[in-house]
């Protein structure tokens, strides 16, 4: 409970291990609190709850870090999204959110994890990876390897990206799941996103790709049901729909043009994640078996391909003279 206010709060540890800086996570908290609250958007984030000291953070005897913030009443946190109106309402949401911080500096937010969504970055790891593998791990993912590096066109249009006026830094999420948005138990509808600790700059692929990566997929990342392994039209349709509503106003028209990038570019990097991962010997992403993180990657290749086909079927999306 919060001694100032009588009204009970959340008290939560960072993890140190994937936070190296969890005072910028604080500050960042803390900024956009402020410019939400001043701003009165219809966005509003739990109030940040300072120590007695009157800090944001505090540092426990065995080193380890915690922040609080308020406890918002009836409220709960779905799991799963069962169907496209769900997926629709969580795509809303997160667009809410960037929108009503449109007017804030995202270059004041400090980088949390550098590089996250860097495809260049994350491009490299994997080459890197590459080199290094053992042979064992090499011959198991040649399949793999040629797939990605068959899709460069999707680096060479990142890679446009930078510093292009057409595609300008925005804060993100970083994070969009439904676990991630707080329901009212009451009415059922959205209270706030939360889980902000990788509120970011970002490019207007992040939030919406990860969106499509998670949602609008017909098994989850672990799946090794490849026959099963598609695109749910209904599904992409909603998240689509549901974040232009809110972001369509501010998007340029080149970010309308490119939309349908946003999945290809974040299930393209996850895969090269999960590859470098696995010839890396499994030091970033746990496994519950050898096989695992190639297996994922297999799986969002899969992903990858059948939203290609989809997106040249439904759309007539042509990935060539995109730049």
């Amino acid at each position: 409970t919060d001694p100032a206010t009588g009204r009970s709060i959340v008290l939560q540890a960072i993890n140190a291990a994937v936070f190296k800086q969890p005072d910028n996570i604080l500050y960042n908290y803390a900024l956009l609190f402020q410019y939400l609250s001043e701003k009165k958007t219809p966005v509003q984030i739990p109030a940040p709850v300072k120590t007695r000291s009157g800090n944001l953070g505090w540092r426990d005897e065995e080193r380890h870090f915690w922040r609080a913030t308020t406890f918002m009443e009836e409220s709960y946190a779905p799991d799963t999204v069962n169907d496209p109106v769900s997926a629709k309402t969580v795509a809303r949401c997160f667009a809410s959110l960037t929108r009503s911080l449109d007017g804030l500096d995202p270059g004041r937010l400090r980088v949390i994890i550098p590089d996250f969504h860097n495809l260049t970055f994350r491009y490299a790891q994997l080459e890197a990876s590459i080199t290094a593998a053992s042979m064992e791990r090499l011959l198991k993912s040649t399949h793999v390897i040629s797939e990605l590096r068959e899709r460069k066109y999707l680096l060479n249009f990142y890679e446009s990206l930078a510093g292009h006026p057409d595609y300008p830094d925005r804060v993100m999420h970083h994070d969009c799941k439904i676990s991630n948005i707080l329901f009212h138990t009451g009415s059922g509808r959205p209270v706030c996103p939360v889980d902000l600790d990788t509120m970011m700059p970002g490019k207007f692929f992040s939030d919406l790709g990860d969106m499509i990566r998670s949602m609008a997929a017909s098994v989850e990342e672990n799946s090794q049901q490849w026959e099963d392994i598609d695109i749910r039209p209904d599904f992409y349709r909603a998240i689509l729909e549901g974040y232009l509503e809110e972001m369509g106003g501010l998007f340029t028209k080149k970010e309308k043009t490119n939309i349908h990038y946003a999945g290809l570019l974040m299930i393209y990097m996850q895969a090269l994640r999960f590859l470098a991962d696995f010839l890396g010997n499994d030091v970033y992403y746990k496994t519950s078996y050898p096989e695992q993180n190639l297996h994922r990657a297999l799986n969002q290749l899969l992903l990858l391909e059948k939203l290609e086909a989809f997106l040249s079927q439904a759309y007539s999306f042509d990935t060539t003279g995109a730049v």
